[in-house]
């Protein structure tokens, strides 16, 4: 183990003399102050505290390192090594056992690396040419973050998190969008405000709901859109829907009460991009 860290050592050392300055140290105990420090961040407090948050695994660390985020902090287990073509240069390193590793990991089987990274801030954007995902009340951090991959994989221009969402740097969130949180400017907001703003600027906000809702099936937008979806149980607030351009329905054929939410945004968000985009 001590010939495999020293080589280890002399890899990562030597990759950053060569692109630029790097610190490096090497914990073992899942005592060591900044090992707490670490674990503090899988709880909202402390990410709310610091302005931090902790992403693991290889897929995620390389996601953000190909994006604008700050990374404060690369953590690699001694087992491991970052490969060749990622740029670390400039990124302070820490080498850990597997048990300081095991002991920050919000998995039961931890990849060997992990990241703590500044939380996000975004520069205003020319909302009246946003496609844009609203998001009211989602409490299942799975359903948050596969909301917002498929935000990304359908082109929306940003995602918006109102009260009662499920915390963006939840590690369950983080881990299910798959790295694209790191894609495209997810914003925690008031609805309401939101709504307002979006119409103001010609934008067309649709909610889900079905009473008074329509088949999405006859909605072809021909102009920027805002999609309004909402809590797993109860679904949007009533006081949002009132404010939206029109309200959809999916029609269910089977004796599904209803569709998860997820699912749901992925089937409106789609089809409402075909109305816009010349294929």
């Amino acid at each position: 183990m001590l010939i495999f860290y020293a080589n280890f050592v002399y890899y990562v050392y030597g990759y950053a003399k060569r692109k630029g300055e790097s610190t490096l140290k090497r914990i073992e105990s899942v005592k060591n102050p900044q090992v707490k420090q670490w674990k503090k961040l899988l709880t909202k407090k402390e990410r709310d505290k610091t302005g931090h948050f902790l992403i693991e695994g290889f897929h995620l660390v390389e996601e953000a390192l190909k994006s604008n985020i700050s990374i404060i902090q690369l953590i690699v287990d001694e087992n491991k090594a970052i490969p060749a073509t990622w740029d670390v240069s400039g990124i302070p390193m820490a080498i850990v056992t597997e048990d300081v590793m095991k002991t920050i990991s919000d998995t039961e089987t931890p990849q060997g690396i992990a990241a703590v990274c500044e939380q996000f801030s975004y520069d205003d954007m020319d909302w009246a040419q946003a496609n844009v995902l609203l998001i009211d009340a989602v409490q299942d951090p799975g359903n948050v973050g596969t909301m917002i991959r498929t935000a990304d994989a359908a082109g929306m221009d940003a995602v918006i998190l109102g009260e009662g969402c499920a915390d963006l740097y939840n590690p369950k969130v983080i881990r299910a969008t798959q790295g694209s949180l790191f894609h495209l400017p997810i914003i925690r907001g008031n609805l309401r405000e939101w709504i307002e703003r979006l119409r103001a600027e010609n934008v067309a906000v649709y909610g889900t709901a079905l009473e008074n809702g329509e088949d999405y099936r006859r909605i072809k937008p021909l102009r920027p859109f805002a999609l309004l979806v909402g809590n797993e149980g109860s679904g949007v607030h009533k006081e949002l829907l009132q404010m939206t351009t029109k309200n959809l329905y999916i029609p269910i054929y089977g004796q599904a009460e209803s569709l998860n939410v997820a699912v749901a945004a992925g089937i409106l968000l789609y089809h409402l991009r075909e109305g816009i985009v010349k294929l």
